[in-house]
């Protein structure tokens, strides 16, 4: 054993070692000098000698193997409810009360005036009913939950009447007939796939009939020779039959202008309650730019009924994403605050001149370096299945060939960019790695700078 030991470097001399440096700035150095001592101790075990090299080698790979996979990356997509990227960022300062909620106990479900047990999501309830007008409202963990929940509660063993043109299929194999096997409904389709009139509907209800459900068909667009019915029409008519009317907005946008940006054809919560929907069911991760969630809105009555249903437990959300949507709510009550402390607003608002003069500053310091790159103007796109034909003008630095003889093509580059530290995920288009800034925040632009530097040329810090 002595002299395995002595064949063994000191924990401090591998800890000098350059190629542990990067380690400990990312991991900090605790963790580094555990992994140092953990690898010294295997190969003691082993009865192996080895240079500081092959340890510094090995502590590099079992680090490397450690990183979490939840890693943050920078989205140089263009597209900014990026449903593989993690969908609405959250920001710092709804980070900060995420994480208030979590490391301390917290009034989840106590009243703090009576001393007895409260009710989860009183505050976000309010809070919603306040931006939108709605009497009342429940948060489940998506939007998927949310119908499944509603037509569960509403119509279980009955007929709800939708729009063959609105019978959606989205990401996951997220299917709406199938969500209405799984709740108990019955689904009776109405009007062909590009035509849907008031009379297909009225001619369809029966005494087995529940409610009338219109879903945004967020994802898609159908143009040329189309008809739909209007919220309003469809609910005065459910109305009239006395049945319930059901407004599946998907997206969640709060109400116009909220958040900025969003054309006058994406569904509002407001507007819809406004113009007669009984219930509203959305997203809470996409323009409303909070967590994964659900949110249904509407009638009392009928949001009493949902949130006493034995499902309603499997659904509900935890303390941590009740803290992240009160922020981004109460955030939400002044827009010039959101537009500032919601990142999915402030990358809507951002002037497409700011991110132009971003774009030359860093083809700029590229070119500086010999890496070829050269703004050009690019459309960038909500995503998320929101407004899918609506483009947001914006710049992109385009990194243009031939690159170095390590990347044959751009798909090489955009690859070496995704393994990178951070990862920077890029578009390719016509031969060049787009990146495009309306979805890379202002803060991120010399990390970015450094890691096409790292791939590309000369990878010192930079300096401005």
């Amino acid at each position: 054993m002595s002299d395995v030991r002595r064949g063994l470097p000191p924990v401090h001399a591998v800890l000098d070692d350059p190629g542990l440096s990067v380690w400990i700035e990312r991991r900090g150095r605790e963790v580094v000098v555990e992994q140092v001592r953990e690898t010294l101790a295997q190969l003691r075990a082993q009865g192996r000698a080895a240079g500081i090299a092959e340890v510094v080698a090995r502590v590099a790979a079992a680090l490397e193997s450690d990183r979490a996979g939840l890693r943050r990356v920078i989205n140089a997509t263009g597209i900014l409810i990026h449903t593989g990227l993690g969908r609405a960022p959250l920001g710092a300062e709804i980070a900060r009360q995420v994480a208030e909620a979590a490391e301390r106990y917290c009034a989840l479900e106590f009243d703090l005036d009576s001393g007895t047990r409260g009710r989860r999501a009183t505050h976000v309830a309010q809070l919603l009913a306040d931006l939108t007008g709605a009497e009342a409202a429940v948060v489940v963990n998506n939007n998927a939950a949310a119908t499944l929940l509603t037509l569960r509660v509403l119509a279980a063993g009955r007929e709800v009447i939708v729009s063959r043109g609105q019978l959606i299929e989205i990401g996951g194999s997220y299917r709406l007939p199938d969500v209405f096997e799984a709740s108990g409904a019955r689904l009776r389709e109405v009007g062909t796939t590009n035509k849907t009139r008031l009379s297909d509907y009225s001619d369809a209800i029966q005494p087995s009939t529940a409610g009338l459900l219109r879903v945004h068909a967020s994802n898609f667009r159908i143009v040329g020779f189309t008809e739909e019915v209007a919220i309003g029409a469809l609910a005065a008519l459910a109305h009239d039959r006395g049945l319930w009317c059901v407004d599946d907005i998907g997206s969640g946008a709060l109400a116009p202008g909220l958040p900025p940006g969003i054309g006058p054809r994406e569904p509002t919560i407001r507007g819809s309650l406004a113009a007669g929907a009984d219930l509203v069911l959305c997203s809470g991760d996409k323009l409303l730019g909070g967590p994964q969630c659900g949110l249904i809105l509407g009638r009392a009555d009928l949001i009493a009924q949902i949130s006493v249903d034995p499902m309603m437990r499997a659904l509900r959300v935890d303390k941590l994403t009740l803290a992240a949507l009160e922020a981004v709510l109460r955030l939400a009550r002044s827009r010039s605050q959101a537009v500032k402390a919601i990142p999915l607003w402030s990358l809507l608002a951002t002037p497409v001149e700011q991110l132009d003069h971003r774009g030359q500053r860093l083809a700029a310091r590229w070119n500086a370096q010999n890496v070829s790159a050269l703004v050009t103007s690019s459309e960038a796109y909500l995503g998320g299945g929101t407004t899918p034909d609506q483009a947001l003008p914006s710049r992109a630095v385009r990194l243009d060939p031939p690159f170095p003889g390590r990347f044959p093509t751009a798909d090489h580059l955009a690859r070496a960019l995704r393994l990178g530290e951070p990862p920077v995920v890029a578009r390719v288009h016509g031969g060049s790695v787009w990146l495009d800034l309306r979805s890379v925040f202002p803060d991120e632009d010399v990390i970015l700078e450094r890691a096409v530097l790292a791939q590309l040329g000369d990878d010192r810090p930079s300096t401005g």
